[in-house]
């Protein structure tokens, strides 16, 4: 709770309503933690698409997978949400394309820069309140 003398203040930070932030929120929460808090997902995310692109590469060194990384993140392939990266290394094993949605609806631009999401809130009554999802 904050003051009310920050009322008629907003703000953002990162994180989406989308249904892997859901999903990943749950996974968090089971595990003992807060999956909301700003940059849980992204953490998350950021860690999964390293994986994922050594597996694409078939290499753990930067130089093999750091182009890999734009292949596994977007479209085309078999969308993966948080909690399936068993699932998404086997696809790739198998040769099958992936698109990594995870938990914060990744979508890569240009050399690899985040589309971004964000939660836009105001201050209201001594309350933070969300008020839209961009």
């Amino acid at each position: 709770r904050f003051g009310t003398e920050i009322d008629g203040s907003f703000g953002q930070y990162p994180g989406t309503d989308s249904q892997g932030g859901e999903i990943y929120a749950q996974l968090a929460s089971s595990a003992g933690f807060d999956g909301t808090s700003p940059f849980s997902g992204e953490a998350y995310d950021s860690v999964a698409l390293v994986l994922l692109a050594m597996q694409s590469a078939g290499s753990t060194a930067p130089g093999d997978y750091v182009d890999h990384v734009l292949n596994v993140a977007n479209a085309p392939g078999e969308k993966i949400m948080p909690g399936e990266l068993e699932k998404a290394l086997q696809l790739l094993a198998d040769g099958v394309e992936i698109d990594y949605v995870g938990a914060s609806a990744v979508e890569l631009i240009g050399p690899g820069e985040s589309g971004g999401r964000y939660i836009e809130v105001d201050f209201t009554d001594g309350q933070m309140v969300t008020t839209s999802y961009r």
